[in-house]
């Protein structure tokens, strides 16, 4: 639909007559068959015709724009600063519990399954409350990959909230969860390779597992690394990537990363810097002295 000059709104409401002729057959492309001569009039335009004109293309060129959870909406903007005001990583957790009883958004399910997983590294204080924050959060994961198959956030905070409820329980207790984290990343990789943050998953899965297991510090490296090729600022990134160089006996290099991360200046994740990247950091360059 293309308006031109005074005719756009006569011709969004000819456009389904329009028989798409083409050239050479007779007449012009696009000829506006079973339109009324009234109707080729410019048309004056109605502002109830236009406000409803303008809903239709709102709904159909933003699907659920309209309708998006300003919960969800938060917890995308809190995500990189919680550490300004910690005690909010609790309210807006107990309002997304609330807002995905019964017929949950699925925006809303994703945000609870990464406020989870936010709430078991930052707040919880025992393993007991780190494990129910992991379950609660990869229930809530699975919930919104029911509602849609296709969604690859669902996908990785699925897995991601499932291989640190693992990694809580203890790797060989959990290792009967691995077919489930390795589907997961996998099909955050086959639907969008460029979601940069599932490199990180795939490579601490590796760097954690037992070799006898499939983990591998190779391929861990190699995940790590094509993670930071999309985004050098992602500190996380460059810690797993450290701890495996470090697992590995090449602490020199591992030494760079680390310096690397206390030296960012511009951290894709402020609040994982700050509250995690740079402990984990100094506290593994202190190890390798």
């Amino acid at each position: 639909m293309r308006a031109e000059g005074r005719y756009g709104v006569v011709r969004a409401r000819c456009m389904w007559f329009w028989d798409g002729t083409p050239r050479g057959s007779g007449r012009p492309f696009g000829t506006e068959v079973g339109c009324s001569q009234k109707a080729r009039r410019p048309a004056r335009r109605n502002p109830a015709e236009v406000l409803l004109v303008s809903f239709l293309i709102v709904l159909l060129t933003g699907p659920h724009a309209w309708a998006r959870s300003p919960l969800a909406a938060e917890v995308r903007s809190f995500s990189a600063r919680y550490h300004e005001r910690l005690s909010r990583i609790d309210t807006i957790r107990e309002e997304l519990r609330q807002a995905t009883k019964g017929d949950a958004d699925i925006d809303d399910l994703i945000a609870l399954a990464q406020v989870c997983f936010i709430w078991g590294d930052i707040r919880a204080t025992t393993a007991e409350q780190k494990l129910e924050a992991y379950d609660e959060g990869r229930k809530a994961a699975k919930r919104a990959v029911e509602l849609d198959p296709k969604n690859t956030a669902a996908h990785f905070w699925y897995g991601t909230d499932t291989a640190r409820w693992g990694q809580s329980k203890g790797v060989v207790r959990s290792l009967f969860l691995l077919p489930t984290v390795r589907g997961e990343i996998q099909t955050v990789l086959e639907l969008d390779p460029k979601f940069t943050a599932v490199y990180a998953l795939a490579g601490n899965v590796l760097y954690e597992v037992p070799a006898v297991m499939g983990g591998d510090l190779r391929k861990a490296e190699e995940m790590f690394r094509k993670g930071l090729d999309q985004d050098p600022q992602f500190t996380g990134m460059r810690v797993g990537l450290a701890k495996t160089l470090i697992k590995q006996g090449r602490t020199i290099e591992a030494r760079s990363e680390l310096q690397a991360v206390l030296e960012e200046k511009n951290p894709r994740n402020m609040a994982e810097w700050v509250m995690k990247d740079t402990r984990a950091a100094r506290t593994l360059l202190q190890a390798i002295k």
